[in-house]
């Protein structure tokens, strides 16, 4: 862990790095001995289902649930798609009546090809063809939410570029019209590193009252910074990230205010390694007396970080799961890529870890001695 987030700490090796996977993916270099042991055992529980049942037990000691992340990014074709509904239905199937599975989670872009979302997005005449294709894609959409709804089983629907997310949100609003009418089934992500979301949520959460239906809402501040800047300036329009960091820190905070005054309608799953904003969310349940084993809000960490807020979190009776990712190491490349960016573009994440395992070093080498 140690060599581990000391490389993540440096950028430029962070970036000669990510060159060289995608060097190596492209000429189907042997990288699986380098990345088998390091990157991809830290932050992924295994490469296949069953392989993360050693994971889920470990985790479940520590009274904290694992979320199932099939995370491997598809090849397009619609026989990838159809693959990757399949496996999502059977962490659904697995997820079914397991106390240590509170939920599901899928990637629309591992279900609908990108090329539509976006056309769609920008209001763009599909073909007959096309047309066809986005069917079959929702249909996939519908089929996983349907199948967590019968199965009682909640689920997540991960948040995507800018350029995308309308068309995600509205497939999303679709499902929680169909699916929330009783409770909260399906979940939409919001990422507050966007200057708009707060908006988005609180006229989302007046949309669910008049549809008389509840409204999941996942929290974060966001996977897609950098790329979403250089777009931006590269296509000349205006960037929908915040200038500074304390601008999406005081929007998530307002975010989760927002949750929590109105959690008569709305369930909230909270993805945060900021120590101020998880101590914030205990505050306010406090304050407007929501119990720490309240279904309708929960606490969630990336597997393989923070285990310092997750597991007092749990340790303390509140709801916590971590988003645990799984696929062949080859195949999840992408994934490992995204995370070893995220923490060296986050300022100070790595370095936060970097502390907190030099502290446990040093604290280990005392009680040895």
């Amino acid at each position: 862990m140690y060599a581990l987030f000391t490389a993540m700490n440096s950028t430029t090796l962070v970036k000669t790095g990510e060159r060289f996977l995608h060097f190596a993916q492209r000429l189907h270099l042997p990288v699986r001995f380098v990345l088998k042991p390091t990157i991809f055992d830290h932050f992924c529980g295994g490469e296949c289902l069953s392989d993360v049942d050693k994971t889920i037990r470990e985790l479940a000691a520590n009274n904290t649930g694992t979320i199932l992340d099939y995370s491997v990014e598809g090849a397009g074709t619609e026989q990838s798609f159809d693959a990757t509904r399949d496996e999502i239905l059977r962490t659904i199937g697995k997820a079914k009546d397991h106390p240590h599975l509170p939920f599901a989670v899928f990637k629309t872009t591992g279900l609908v090809p990108v090329s539509l979302l976006e056309k769609v997005q920008q209001g763009k005449e599909l073909s007959a063809d096309e047309r066809a294709a986005f069917e079959r894609g929702r249909d996939r959409v519908n089929d996983l939410c349907r199948h967590a709804h019968s199965s009682n089983v909640r689920i997540l629907i991960d948040a995507e570029e800018s350029w995308l997310q309308d068309t995600i949100d509205n497939l999303a609003y679709a499902m929680m019209e169909r699916y929330n009418q009783q409770k909260v089934i399906v979940y939409n992500t919001y990422q507050f590193y966007r200057h708009d979301r707060l908006q988005v949520l609180q006229r989302d959460y007046e949309n669910a009252l008049s549809g008389n239906y509840h409204l999941g809402v996942k929290l974060v501040r966001g996977a897609y910074m950098e790329k979403e800047r250089e777009r931006a300036q590269e296509k000349g329009y205006p960037s929908p990230i915040n200038s500074t960091k304390a601008e999406t820190d005081q929007l998530f905070d307002a975010a989760l205010r927002f949750c929590t005054e109105h959690l008569d309608h709305i369930a909230l799953c909270s993805g945060s390694h900021n120590e101020q904003s998880n101590y914030l969310l205990l505050q306010l349940m406090e304050k407007h007396k929501i119990a720490p084993a309240d279904e309708r809000v929960y606490f969630a960490q990336l597997y393989g970080m923070s285990d310092n807020l997750s597991f007092n979190l749990a340790r303390a009776g509140y709801h916590v799961a971590k988003y645990v990712p799984y696929g062949p190491v080859e195949k999840v490349i992408p994934y490992l890529i995204r995370r070893a960016e995220e923490n060296t573009a986050i300022a100070g994440q790595s370095s936060r870890e970097l502390t907190l395992i030099k502290k446990e070093i040093e604290r280990r080498k005392q009680a040895k001695g």
